[in-house]
């Protein structure tokens, strides 16, 4: 038996695992779904220690490797981040159970009783890179919403993935359901990956979380439905309106809090009207910080020290501690601006001016826009949905941060008594 042929049966069994383990989650109390969270969550802490030792390896082999400051960024543990971790599930374990939520309900003229009632989704495959704490999250929300999920972390998290997932499956044991449920790929050949995108009738749909060329591949490969986003082109705007101490705060927080996430500022857009006025402090204050920053004519106008910004520039994902700047004529031009260059994720406006606020919000088209707060709050656990899977950027099914309510679909329940259709 060829090697290609053993991980196309081995996915096959996987697959057919989680189905049958999809139809006992859906069927699954609360009680018993919240109990494998509160449980995983105590094994994560006391495994602690085995978990920052697969990490510390992890570390070292993506270091040899010569992985980018920001992939080395999301592969880390530290105590505080398995904390984080261990919490979200207990975060989740306290939401409402969407499964089984009437989320409408009417009575038809002729007698009929007609509800649209959650239901789980049922199998979803989860692809992704760097970040360990996604195979908690993910494990953690699939359940909670009632669905099986096969992950396929990426091999420079490996050993962080295995531990993690350990602790998920010890919480199933501890609640009596199917250790099917969660699933970690067992290999790192890429050949499992062709193979999860092509598990029609076991696997309904799959979510990619990693850089813009895995995202391309899974799009433009699976033959089961894919929910994500290709790319995080996210824009602050400080309106000629803007408060500076808010400017300045903000800008720095959506930049360099995290550089390596989907939600941190790329480019920042500036009232023209305001260049002298608020463009200094916030330079100073990204310098401070670390930033390297490209700018525009006009921009440079105020500092030429600021390397002069490309035309690739404002199409750029830099993921790492590199801010463009360019000057704009008002909110319609910056809205204008996002609408060629971004990429639907998040968007920010800062003004004390609602009724620009309120223009900004309705006409920029991205999944999340803001009003006065960094765009580091795009994250579902920010939304209070505990954690989420990823942030989705299409407009079928879901859009944003992908939490519970987003991993299920719905069905009809018709109740009558007797009526025949005339």
């Amino acid at each position: 038996m060829t090697q290609e042929q053993t991980i196309k049966d081995m996915m096959q069994a996987m697959g057919k695992a989680a189905k049958a383990a999809s139809e006992t989650l859906a069927m699954a109390t609360t009680e018993q779904k919240n109990t494998v969270l509160i449980a995983a969550a105590e094994f994560l802490r006391t495994d602690k220690d085995k978990i920052l030792s697969a990490n510390a390896t992890d570390m070292e082999n993506a270091k040899a490797r010569g992985l980018a400051a920001a992939m080395l960024d999301r592969l880390l543990l530290d105590e505080d981040r398995i904390e984080s971790i261990a919490l979200s599930l207990e975060t989740i374990a306290e939401l409402p159970d969407p499964v089984g939520d009437v989320m409408a309900k009417w009575d038809r003229p002729n007698g009929l009783n007609i509800s649209r009632v959650r239901v789980p989704l049922g199998v979803i495959g989860i692809i992704y890179e760097s970040r360990p704490n996604v195979t908690a999250d993910a494990g953690a929300l699939c359940l909670k919403s009632g669905n099986a999920t096969i992950l396929r972390g990426g091999s420079e998290s490996v050993l962080s993935n295995r531990a993690i997932h350990a602790c998920l499956v010890r919480g199933l044991t501890e609640a009596g359901l199917p250790t099917d449920a969660i699933q970690l790929i067992p290999t790192q050949d890429r050949a499992a990956v062709g193979e999860l995108l092509a598990l029609v009738g076991y696997v309904d749909i799959i979510v990619p979380r990693g850089g813009k060329s895995l995202i391309e591949r899974v799009q433009n490969d699976s033959r089961v439905p894919v929910m994500a986003h290709l790319d995080g082109i996210c824009h602050v705007y400080v309106n000629e309106q803007a408060d500076l101490a808010k400017a300045v705060a903000i800008t720095v927080n959506a930049k360099m809090r995290r550089t390596g996430i989907c939600g941190a500022a790329e480019t920042l857009l500036i009232d023209e009207r305001i260049l002298q006025s608020h463009l200094p402090a916030i330079v100073a204050a990204l310098k401070e910080a670390g930033c390297e920053l490209r700018g525009d004519a006009a921009v440079r106008d105020v500092d030429n020290s600021i390397v002069p910004a490309t035309d690739a520039d404002w199409d750029t994902e830099y993921l790492e501690a590199i801010l463009s700047i360019k000057a704009v004529t008002g909110v319609a031009a910056a809205i204008a601006h996002i609408a060629a260059h971004g990429s639907h994720h998040t968007d920010c406006i800062i003004t004390e001016n609602l009724e620009a606020a309120a223009k900004f919000l309705t006409e920029v088209d991205s999944a999340i826009v803001v009003h006065n707060a960094s765009t580091q709050y795009a994250d579902g656990g920010e939304f209070g949905m505990g954690a989420e899977i990823g942030i989705s950027t299409g407009k079928m099914h879901a859009r944003g941060p992908v939490g519970l309510e987003q991993l299920t679909s719905y069905k009809y329940q018709v109740r009558g008594n007797g009526q025949i259709r005339p």
